[in-house]
């Protein structure tokens, strides 16, 4: 059995600022641009540049799918991989593979990277924390249903059940993100569905690569309304899945939880809307948009307690780069 802690290969390689990895695990791509530097000058142009920038980056390495492996994320992540786990076109692969995985354990990093935490369902969920994983054998993608369930062992300092839930990146047939219980293997072999923190981590096993998840439904007890958003002063369309297509986003960012419920059902040219009756009544919360198109960088947000049927009118006020970097990064405590 080997022991690894998951390190950015490309990172010695590089003198100009390092490439970082946004995952499109619909197209299987990996989109690379300029992270973060000391300077002023905007890096991002567009929202499919500015997720794959400020969204967490991917961590990649080369195994032995002949082994065991025990792999460690910079985030603290734990998965520990059997021998024979992969399959490509329904046969067990052998030899090198190279897995890359990224962490989305902070409110800021469900923001930057354009994802959220919804379930399948449209309702609200409260993220404990949740990863990406792949694995590619010469640069293709093995089946994302594994031939042995591999184990996770997420950090955590909740004292809290959580539930196990995969993501989903096509909902009512667009192109969004969403959370759903996790497939069963076909073997017959159940996964769990819940997990209970042991010395500071959720442990539990997924039968499939891709996004999985540790959340629980918000408020789920409180009575529930649609709510709307109007933008104004937008100046493109409402984005899409980590900003694929398009260029304005809108969350809802509940107030002491980890909550990031995005509204991407549109409902006029420049409104969207929550699923029919699945925001919860009386909580209170931060509405953000923000949106970067053509180089420039937008941002609105209001403050409100969540009443039925409400309707919020947000105006995007240009900004920089870096002001929506200190927004956003700044809700990871609210």
């Amino acid at each position: 059995m080997k022991t690894f802690n998951l390190k950015n290969t490309l990172a010695s390689k590089l003198i100009k600022p390092l490439l970082g990895i946004a995952i499109i695990l619909a197209c299987s791509a990996l989109f690379q641009a300029c992270k973060k530097d000391s300077g002023t000058k905007n890096l991002a142009s567009t929202a499919k540049e500015f997720t794959a920038i400020y969204g967490p980056q991917a961590e990649r390495l080369e195994i032995n799918a002949n082994i065991a492996n025990n792999i460690t994320l910079k985030g603290g992540t734990k998965i520990s991989i059997p021998a024979g786990a992969f399959k490509m076109n329904g046969n067990v692969v052998t030899g090198t593979v190279v897995i890359t995985a990224g962490e989305f354990l902070k409110r800021s990093q469900v923001l930057f990277s354009g994802t959220n935490t919804n379930h399948i369902s449209g309702a609200p969920l409260e993220s404990d924390g949740f990863i990406f994983l792949n694995a590619a054998v010469n640069g293709v993608n093995v089946d994302k249903q594994l031939a042995a369930n591999i184990q996770i062992a997420l950090p955590t300092a909740n004292t809290r059940a959580t539930q196990i839930w995969e993501g989903v990146e096509k909902v009512d047939n667009i192109n969004q993100m969403a959370w759903q219980a996790p497939a069963q293997n076909a073997n017959g072999a159940g996964i769990k569905r819940e997990s209970n923190p042991v010395a500071g981590f959720y442990n539990f096993e997924m039968g499939n690569l891709g996004w999985i998840n540790c959340d629980v439904f918000y408020s789920y007890n409180n009575p529930k309304t649609t709510t709307k958003v109007t933008i104004t002063n937008n100046p493109g369309s409402f984005a899409t899945f980590m900003g694929f297509t398009g260029e304005t986003f809108v969350f809802f960012c509940a107030k002491g939880s980890n909550v990031v419920a995005q509204l991407y059902n549109t409902d006029g040219p420049n409104s969207v809307k929550s699923y029919d009756n699945m925001m919860p009544v009386g909580v209170e919360g931060k509405y953000i948009s923000f949106s970067i198109k053509d180089g420039k960088y937008y941002y609105a947000e209001q403050e409100t307690t969540i009443t039925t049927n409400q309707q919020i009118t947000l105006t995007l006020s240009e900004t920089t780069e870096a002001g929506i970097q200190q927004v956003i990064t700044s809700l990871n405590t609210y």
